[in-house]
């Protein structure tokens, strides 16, 4: 990617909006965004990604406004993770962030699987709730219905699931009852 793409997001239900720009890099890419959530609770919170040319998150940040504190989560690109400089031994394996308050954490798997029409892939994804900046590994699966555009998310850890779409830059378009993009 050469270039540098603005998306804005607002909640299915509510007023909460998200404003991401993600920019090209020689080495990759990096994304800078804020959400605002409206509910249940109302906060700000800022994150930025730096992602390497295999669409694999090398560094995280997340910070809430109004609070002093932040959480910065990095990778070696192999599945080994620190958690503000300490080993996260429960995030083994893992490769992708899954940030609750973004729909761009599904761009992610969509882009380093390359799953073709029909076919699925479980991972396990280092899920960070906010406000709580609390981490944890998440089991999922992604099932390609449409090439580049469609697919299903799964779950594997409760009866969620949701089929979400794409834009041709594999940002998510809809993704019912969370997020529904504005540009």
């Amino acid at each position: 990617m050469d270039r540098t793409i603005v998306a804005r997001w607002q909640e299915w239900d509510g007023d909460g909006t998200q404003y991401l720009v993600l920019s090209g890099q020689r080495d990759g890419m990096s994304v800078d965004a804020v959400a605002i959530s409206s509910d249940p609770y109302l906060f700000a919170a800022r994150y930025r990604i730096a992602i390497d040319v295999d669409w694999l998150t090398r560094r995280l940040e997340v910070s809430l406004v109004g609070r002093e504190d932040v959480l910065i989560l990095e990778a070696d690109g192999k599945g080994h993770w620190t958690m503000d400089g300490q080993p996260m031994p429960t995030l083994d394996g893992v490769l992708e962030p899954d940030l609750s308050v973004s729909p761009f954490t599904n761009t992610l798997p969509i882009k380093r699987l390359r799953l073709a029409k029909g076919e699925s892939a479980e991972i396990r994804t280092a899920y960070i709730s906010v406000p709580a900046l609390e981490v944890f590994p998440d089991p999922q699966r992604y099932t390609c219905l449409e090439e580049g555009s469609r697919y299903l998310y799964e779950s594997l850890d409760s009866d969620f699931r949701r089929e979400i779409t794409f834009d041709e830059h594999g940002l998510v378009t809809d993704y019912p009852g969370l997020f529904r993009r504005l540009f």
